[in-house]
């Protein structure tokens, strides 16, 4: 019999892992012949020590670019299989460093090539990729907003269709995300760390600090017009399948998304992780919220039922902008359907920046 944890990850996940830069004959051996969720993490880690053999190979014979794109593939690889695997902190925690040093390891051979930026966030640091287009002068800039098992090391493709539209990225984890899910819990008050790139970004005199977009993806799709109803000036948003309030859909969330929210929420019992969930609601704030704001739903989504982006629509008032792309055949983040959003989430965000 399957294991039903490795059947969730592939019914609600596999377009994003493709999408997102894992070869599909990877995805099928993992999803394939690994037999328990226990063993999830290492078939991964195994695909990614793959590629980084390959990447090495490239860049002792000085093919950089295919050393970089090899890296990139190696993270991800590495990326999923951490993302969820929180049954075992320790392997988790030794997987994800593989995949920060490895991505980090590409940043200088990408096309335009990147830098690890360290963010200033009270007495904390939070870390993130910073990557500007080439041949443009003062670029401006999207930060990119992770979700609830997402990170820096999984946007390289997401990144791609920004900096080819003339603008910089800066990809960042927050709280309870990626390199800072070990030192800080979940922050539903997210405009906390948002408002702290921002200062970071005003002190980069290389892109523009005046034009900044947010982009946020699931949880993250929460996070951004949180930030956007606090944070002064953008010239957009973009949210992609996020919770307009958490607590609505808590107890029908994947198991695997439930689990991984109490263990990065800082909680310790059932009452304080929907506590912490409550806590994330956009209800109060979205009247808020005073740029161009571009909301995204899958009508088949079974991780953020899509009635949760009308919510958003409906209470977003003072939007001066609001465009809602409802794709009807898409899941979660429409990751399945990619191609239905993701260039017209970039070429609204291109024209933002422009007004």
């Amino acid at each position: 019999m399957a294991d039903a944890k490795i059947e969730a990850a592939k019914a609600h996940w596999s377009g994003r892992m493709v999408s997102n830069g894992m070869p599909l004959a990877d995805f099928q051996d993992v999803t394939t012949q690994t037999k328990s969720w226990d063993d999830w993490c290492t078939a991964l880690s195994e695909k990614g020590d793959m590629h980084a053999d390959l990447g090495n190979e490239a860049e002792a014979n000085g093919f950089s670019l295919s050393a970089g794109e090899h890296y990139v593939t190696a993270a991800v690889c590495y990326h999923f299989g951490k993302f969820l695997f929180v049954n075992n902190p320790e392997q988790m925690k030794s997987t994800h460093q593989k995949a920060v040093k490895i991505y980090t390891r590409s940043l200088p051979y990408l096309s335009p090539p990147g830098e690890r930026v360290s963010i200033p966030y009270g007495k904390s640091k939070l870390y993130g990729n910073l990557r500007k287009p080439i041949g443009i002068k003062t670029p401006p800039v999207v930060i990119l907003i992770m979700g609830l098992d997402s990170a820096k090391e999984e946007m390289y493709h997401n990144e791609t269709l920004f900096l080819d539209r003339g603008m910089a990225t800066l990809t960042f984890d927050g709280p309870g995300q990626g390199e800072a899910e070990y030192d800080l819990a979940i922050c539903p008050e997210y405009e906390k760390p948002v408002q702290s790139v921002i200062n970071f970004i005003k002190t980069r005199k290389e892109i523009d600090g005046n034009s900044i977009g947010l982009w946020g993806v699931s949880m993250g799709g929460y996070y951004a017009p949180r930030a956007a109803a606090f944070c002064e000036n953008l010239k957009g948003c973009i949210a992609l399948s996020g919770p307009f309030d958490l607590a609505l859909c808590y107890d029908s969330l994947p198991e695997l998304t439930r689990t991984c929210f109490n263990y990065r929420s800082g909680g310790t019992t059932d009452q304080s992780f929907r506590e912490i969930a409550s806590r994330m609601t956009l209800k109060h704030v979205a009247k808020q919220i005073s740029c161009p704001l571009f909301i995204v739903s899958g009508l088949l989504d079974r991780v953020i039922p899509s009635d949760h982006a009308l919510m958003l629509e409906t209470a977003a008032t003072n939007a001066p902008e609001i465009k809602h792309l409802a794709i009807a055949d898409g899941g979660h983040v429409v990751n399945n359907r990619a191609y239905k959003y993701r260039q017209a989430c970039a070429d609204w965000m291109a024209k933002r920046m422009m007004e």
